[in-house]
């Protein structure tokens, strides 16, 4: 047997539609109420936190001044017990707990989170933080002459803080209720003036659909004067109008047919050969196919190969099963550069009788972007992560080579090595001084200024390519370099940093044979703008070289010619920071092809401008430094 779920009458319909509306609105005025409460809860515990760790921090800074150490405990014990206080504690500037109001010092620790806020605390008010488990504590520095002695830590008891909302939402219960059965009461007086009225649109609804043409039960008695009563009238009117609404069906028809052919997706319809019936002029422009050349013929004729199974497998399945197939993603190649596309296709059955499947409809979404972003970003989030984890591990090795470095010191100095051992540890001195350097550059890229400051290009230029001088030699890339080691420039040496990384690693993925790789330094004037004095850096590379339709989309974002090992964000982001420093960057390259030495040369002008300085604030602390692959 069937359970209902909604009633069938009017009434009872009306009914519970009413009750379930004032549900939801009590439903969501308590919420708006209980979430504006619970914002005014959490401000008042935060300031009323702040006031009792600053009371606790001066009342024991008095008791240290005074040498009674002891009335720092009992402090600790009479703000534990104050009505709205789980616990306080007094630690010493390291962290370790020296008083605690509820159990013993040494079982009190502290947590992870509440660690963190040590070196964040500003010595001159108390700091309030939230963190795990619904938990909110305050802190203040305790001071004796100006020296720290330790922090007063003070954490609220949240159920005391939301004792008045479980009074709201007791009174908010008690008013839906009172609320709905007034409702309901109301209701139930009004339904049979509803009821009455309808009945009769009822049985005139019903004879229409009986017999369209009949006359005999029409027009319908209008019983009541009022809303309904209009309703009914104007229910007589529609059936005076339903001649001529079904001479109107054709403009219909032709409106419906205009929408399919104008619509932003593509659209194809199949028989059952799978052979196109029809098409819009987006999948014409998909195909690549003129629209009247689709019709009546075949998916292979029109799409490849590839493509053509997968779409009449769809098509087919239709027809078998007489239901929908939907989200089939389909993969291919087009154009010189061969680039991969991605649709999206749903089909459908279209019946001409309810028991008949005449043709299949097909929506195509052209995905391809969408999926080259998502690729794109996925890609970066690990490049990213690595990229994380690699300046971890080299600020982790750090401290071992500093270890190793002074033990190889005393044993140069102290112990007296002569002849071939004094040989290798000298030897072993400088490797250990070659890996912390590598260490040093690879942090650099991390950890990279927000601030413009005035840097040394050779310093730059050496740095990056001393760290990839070991790839240089693998790949038999001879390097050339000419740079002045006096050349400064005003910048935000990080980033330039980044686009000068992002050219060396394209340069060298250019050249997976060997070839000459330059890279130069001067003083120069703007191009453009001869009064405009900066430095110009060059990098040149006798690699594969690009061709003119990758030339001129270099700098777009998620365009790459790398495959799977690049994201198409290297460039983007150079040009990105080239722009942002006001500079200009010019590119030259040629191709095998073009019957020349092949190549890439990127000229970069960088202006020497001390307005950076304004633009260093609201760079700081929104920095992301981006792989170096396009």
């Amino acid at each position: 047997m069937r359970i209902r779920l909604w009633p069938r009458t009017i009434r009872w319909q009306m009914l519970a539609g009413l009750v379930l509306l004032e549900a939801l609105s009590i439903l969501l005025f308590a919420v708006l109420l209980i979430s504006r409460q619970a914002s005014e809860v959490h401000e008042r515990a935060r300031l009323r936190l702040g006031h009792q760790a600053t009371s606790m921090a001066l009342q024991a800074s008095e008791a240290l001044r005074q040498e009674r150490p002891g009335w720092v405990g009992l402090s600790v014990t009479m703000m534990g017990e104050t009505p709205g206080v789980r616990v306080a504690k007094v630690t010493d500037p390291a962290g370790n707990v020296l008083f605690a109001s509820a159990g013993e010092p040494d079982e009190m620790r502290l947590d992870a989170a509440e660690r963190a806020q040590i070196p964040l605390k500003n010595p001159k008010e108390p700091t309030v933080f939230d963190f795990a488990g619904n938990r909110m504590e305050s802190v203040d520095a305790i001071y004796t002459h100006g020296d720290l002695r330790g922090y007063a830590w003070v954490e609220t008891d949240r159920a005391w803080d939301y004792e008045q909302l479980n009074t709201i939402e007791r009174g908010t219960e008690i008013f839906g209720v009172i609320w709905v059965l007034a409702s309901v009461l109301l209701v139930l007086l009004m339904a049979r003036a509803i009821s009455r009225p309808l009945a009769v649109l009822h049985r005139g609804t019903r004879a229409l659909m009986i017999s369209p043409d009949s006359e005999s039960s029409f027009p319908l008695p209008v019983t009541v004067h009022n809303e309904f009563g209009d309703l009914i009238e104007a229910f007589n009117r529609m059936v005076a109008s339903i001649k001529e609404q079904r001479t109107g069906l054709n403009n219909t028809l032709s409106l419906l047919d205009s929408m399919l052919a104008n619509a932003p997706i593509g659209l194809a319809f199949f028989d059952r050969n799978c052979r196109f019936v029809r098409v819009n002029d987006v999948f014409a422009g998909m195909t690549g196919v003129p629209m009247n050349s689709h019709l009546g013929r075949t998916l292979p004729e029109v799409v490849p190969a590839a493509v053509a199974g997968d779409l009449e497998e769809s098509v087919q399945r239709v027809f078998a099963t007489e239901a929908p197939v939907r989200d089939v993603e389909l993969n291919g190649k087009r154009g010189r550069l061969n680039l991969p596309w991605t649709w999206l296709v749903s089909a459908y059955p279209v019946r001409t009788r309810p028991d008949e499947v005449r043709w299949t409809g097909v929506i195509v979404l052209d995905a391809t972007e969408r999926k080259r972003s998502e690729e794109a970003l996925r890609r970066t989030e690990k490049l990213a992560a690595t990229g994380r984890l690699a300046a971890s591990i080299a600020h982790e090795i750090n401290n071992p080579l500093e270890a190793v470095t002074n033990l190889l010191f005393l044993l140069k100095n102290y112990c007296q090595l002569e002849g071939a051992a004094l040989e290798y540890a000298t030897l072993a001195e400088l490797e250990v001084k070659r890996i912390a350097e590598i260490t040093q550059q690879t942090l650099r890229f991390y950890r990279q200024s927000t601030l413009p400051a005035r840097a040394t290009m050779a310093e730059l230029l050496d740095s990056l390519l001393s760290l990839y001088h070991v790839r240089l030699n693998s790949l038999g890339i001879q390097l050339t370099k000419e740079f002045d080691p006096e050349l400064d420039l005003y910048c935000f040496a990080g980033e330039v940093r980044q686009v000068i990384a992002n050219l060396l690693v394209n340069a060298m993925d250019a050249m997976p044979g060997g070839g000459r790789l330059q890279v130069r330094a001067r003083r120069s004037r703007r191009w453009n703008e001869p009064g405009a004095e900066g430095v110009r850096i060059t990098v040149a590379d006798t690699g594969q070289g690009m061709d003119a339709e990758v030339r001129e989309r270099i700098f777009e974002a998620f365009f790459t010619t790398k495959d799977v090992t690049g994201t198409g964000l290297g460039l983007w982001v150079s040009h990105e920071i080239i722009l942002k420093h006001h500079g200009l960057v010019h590119v030259r390259s040629r191709t095998v092809e073009s019957g020349k030495s092949a190549g890439t040369v990127f000229q970069i002008f960088f202006p020497d401008n001390q307005d950076l300085a304004g633009q260093g604030a609201q760079a700081a602390g929104a920095r992301t430094t981006v792989p170096a692959a396009v």
